[in-house]
């Protein structure tokens, strides 16, 4: 766990960064049967459901030339799956792949002091760096001072977190949603963060449908603010996220797939058809992600 991913990779010889990659299966796990969430959300997007563990999800990106930021999501009353990753996990073989591979912890902010004991721990101890909140799925508003505390500790590290914004692919066409109540990824409610958080950068994941305006204006008005563009095709990016990728925020998007329900060689080929600028293209492909990662 010594060397860090800035010391690791090679930028010169990477085509990009993926800034959200998730992992559904652990090393331990006896085979690659994906779970009834993954499959559900696979049907959704149209895609195989398909579940790596993360020594399988860096040979895919190396044979790409790409780096990947990668986690799941904790919710904290989730049943226990031994089949499921750990943050341990991820950290320790992410630091096997270092060349290629960026941990992020998840912790659900329902776990209260446990959880702020458990970043400091994943922080110091396992190097991880940064962390993925999805509002929804773990039923909290990002604004709510209970999730405070877990902040703080990530501000202290200087680390990003990444959260879940707009409608979610998590529940999709289920009963009810499968519990998952949209509201609570309303980017908005990050403004607050922002705020309250001033050297915590904060990464708007996904297109935030419905509200994308709301997602541009936080990202434009704070400048610790960056919009990651996965879990959609490029092809239904909303002409107003276009347009500020192509001006006023070039420098705070970054390229993220949501893989494996999205894979970077389709992300590439939609995005070839929208009008993005190819002279925004580099620093949403890998500079804006680089700099924002600490590994430029």
């Amino acid at each position: 766990m010594s060397d860090s991913p800035a010391r690791r990779f090679d930028l010169g010889k990477l085509v990009a960064i993926d800034v959200h990659t998730h992992v559904h299966r652990s090393v331990n796990a006896p085979d690659k049967v994906a779970g009834a969430e993954l499959t559900a959300m696979a049907g959704y997007f149209k895609t195989e459901a398909v579940s790596y563990t993360v020594d399988e999800l860096a040979a895919y990106y190396r044979e790409r030339r790409m780096a990947a930021v990668t986690f799941f999501v904790d919710v904290k009353d989730q049943p226990p799956d031994p089949a499921r990753p750990t943050n341990e996990e991820v950290a320790l073989r992410a630091a096997a792949n270092a060349d290629v591979i960026i941990p992020f912890a998840s912790i659900d902010p329902a776990r209260g002091k446990e959880g702020v004991r458990e970043a400091k721990r994943l922080i110091d101890e396992y190097g991880v760096r940064g962390f993925k909140f999805h509002p929804s799925a773990q039923a909290f508003y990002p604004n709510d001072r209970a999730a405070y505390p877990l902040y703080e500790v990530i501000e202290a590290a200087r680390l990003p977190a990444v959260f879940h914004t707009g409608q979610s692919g998590a529940g999709a066409r289920q009963r009810g949603g499968g519990g998952i109540r949209l509201a609570y990824s309303n980017p908005i409610y990050l403004d607050d963060v922002a705020v309250d958080f001033p050297d915590m950068p904060i990464v708007l994941a996904h297109p935030s449908f419905p509200w994308q305006e709301e997602a541009l204006a936080v990202a434009l008005h704070k400048p610790q603010v960056y919009i990651d563009l996965s879990g959609w095709s490029p092809k239904y990016f909303p002409p107003l996220l276009v347009q500020y990728a192509n001006t006023l925020i070039k420098e705070k998007v970054l390229f993220g797939t949501d893989f494996p329900l999205l894979t970077p060689e389709r992300w590439m080929d939609d995005l070839a058809k929208t009008p993005l600028r190819d002279e925004v293209k580099p620093g949403l492909f890998k500079d804006n992600a680089a700099r924002l990662l600490g590994l430029s």
